[in-house]
């Protein structure tokens, strides 16, 4: 009986011919994971601090818009009062004492442009941020490198949280969370991931950018720009009883903010050839 041949054409060690190698569970690059790691941290951080050092993060980190609008007008605290006074007379003076202390102590600085994004009202908050950042912002680190994710993620929470000033400039209420940075890395994936070949394309991440005259014509596009529109509206109003955000609810303005700044500004960061027809 002759004994089994010997092949030596694989190196130790490899999976047997035909079976392609098996792929990690988890698999998302170090930018990604370090972000997510730092968001945890911070919220972990934060929640040692005790009540009174959680309030003084969330005024001089968060970002408070009446702060802003302070700047342009000083009257704005008079403005505040009034709309106040306008409200409930049963939740009237925790108001105003809250908006005094925000307008007298809070920082309003320009970092909280981006500091407010590092901050979340509850572990469920940062717990989905965490979960869609690491969905959206895996195929976008992919395709644009680390460096160039990082100014991507800065610039759509500074869009975010300019458009919720210019839609809340008498808000006292500081306004906390990723949401802005993650809705900018979907909207950025919509560029190439509906492409009619990005699915199958190999990698999906490296898939042809779609100009945005031929993302007004795909119809998978345009649904998921939709849908995800109506989630945020009707995400905002249930934000509070599910405890997904502070008392304030869900800034849904920063996260169109986010969205567009990502919809747009996009090609500016792609090294990624965009379709030959419809131009970015």
């Amino acid at each position: 009986m002759q004994p089994d041949r010997f092949d030596d054409s694989q190196p130790p060690g490899a999976p047997p011919p035909g079976k392609p190698p098996r792929e990690p569970a988890f698999n998302l690059p170090t930018v990604v994971v370090g972000t997510i790691g730092l968001l945890l941290a911070i919220h972990a951080l934060v929640g040692l601090l005790g009540l009174e050092g959680r309030f003084r993060a969330l005024i001089d980190f968060g970002f408070v818009p009446a702060l802003w609008t302070e700047w342009l007008d000083p009257d704005v605290v008079d403005e505040i009062a009034r709309r106040i006074l306008d409200g409930d007379p049963i939740a009237m003076q925790r108001d105003m004492g809250f908006a005094r202390i925000v307008m007298q102590e809070g920082s309003g600085g320009l970092w909280t442009l981006l500091t407010y994004a590092f901050l979340h009202g509850s572990w469920m908050h940062v717990g989905l941020n965490a979960v869609w950042l690491a969905a959206f912002g895996s195929p976008i680190a992919r395709r644009i490198g680390p460096e160039r994710f990082l100014w991507l993620a800065a610039i759509t929470a500074v869009c975010g949280a300019l458009l919720h000033w210019a839609t809340h400039a008498y808000d006292v209420t500081p306004m906390v969370g990723a949401s802005a940075v993650v809705s900018g890395m979907m909207a950025a994936a919509a560029r190439f991931a509906f492409s009619p070949r990005g699915f199958g394309f190999r990698p999906a991440h490296l898939a042809p950018r779609l100009g945005l005259a031929q993302m007004l014509r795909n119809r998978t596009a345009m649904l998921f720009i939709g849908v995800w529109l109506v989630i945020n509206l009707v995400f905002g109003v249930a934000a509070v009883p599910l405890g997904l955000a502070t008392d304030g609810g869900i800034a849904w303005e920063a996260h169109v903010g986010g969205f567009v700044a990502g919809l747009f500004l996009f090609p500016l960061f792609d090294p990624v050839p965009r379709e030959p027809r419809g131009f970015a």
